[in-house]
């Protein structure tokens, strides 16, 4: 049964980086829904029928079009046939500015030409999606919209969080985050206890 869920149904993740706070922190271990999203059948390339598509303001987990064995976790801002346009750092879908309270931009940035994007429509079978984190964030500013395909889940609830800087989450030594995971026995203040059974997908 657990197989089948695992393989179906939820997937565990973790975010490394930065660029969904406030809302994800670095360190917050997430338990995704993956099966409205067409998931692959195990041992084989293809995968189930895709049962909904992202809908604008939910979180989205998908593969990165720049990494591709990356996970990336973002937030729609427009779907297919939107558009989208940025002016001044103000952000505008198909002409009206929309509200974002959950938006983390410093007051005192510099000023970047991401705060400045010409209208453009995003194409047929595609999402505009961005980080929270306006400042830290890779998302379709920088690489175009993704496609629909190409998500694999939204977030659903924080399992477990745990206070530790991205460079000890990306380190790719294995021995490495057998430790970093073993410092959470002895350094239970670390573990962001509030953060545990944060639902997302109200967020």
């Amino acid at each position: 049964m657990l197989l089948f869920i695992f393989s179906f149904v939820l997937e565990l993740g973790m975010v490394p980086t930065a660029s969904m706070e406030r809302t994800v922190l670095v360190g917050d271990h997430l338990l995704w829904l993956k099966l409205p999203y067409g998931p692959n059948i195990p041992f084989t390339n293809y995968r189930l029928p895709q049962l909904r598509a992202p809908k604008p303001g939910e979180i989205v987990a998908f593969r990165s079009p720049i990494e591709p064995d990356a996970i990336y976790l973002k937030r729609v801002i427009a779907v297919a046939g939107d558009v989208v346009e940025i002016r001044r750092s103000v952000l505008f879908i198909n002409g009206a500015p929309l509200p974002e309270y959950y938006a983390n931009v410093r007051a005192n940035r510099r000023w970047s030409w991401q705060e400045n994007i010409s209208p453009r429509r995003v194409p047929a079978g595609s999402l505009f999606v961005m980080g929270d984190n306006r400042d830290n964030s890779e998302d379709s500013r920088y690489f175009g919209p993704i496609a629909v395909k190409d998500v694999v889940g939204e977030p659903i609830v924080i399992f477990w969080s745990y206070d530790a800087p991205s460079s000890a989450w990306l380190d790719p030594n294995w021995l490495h985050q057998v430790r970093l995971y073993a410092t959470a026995l002895t350094h239970v203040t670390q573990t962001r206890w509030r953060r545990t059974g944060l639902l997302l997908c109200f967020r």
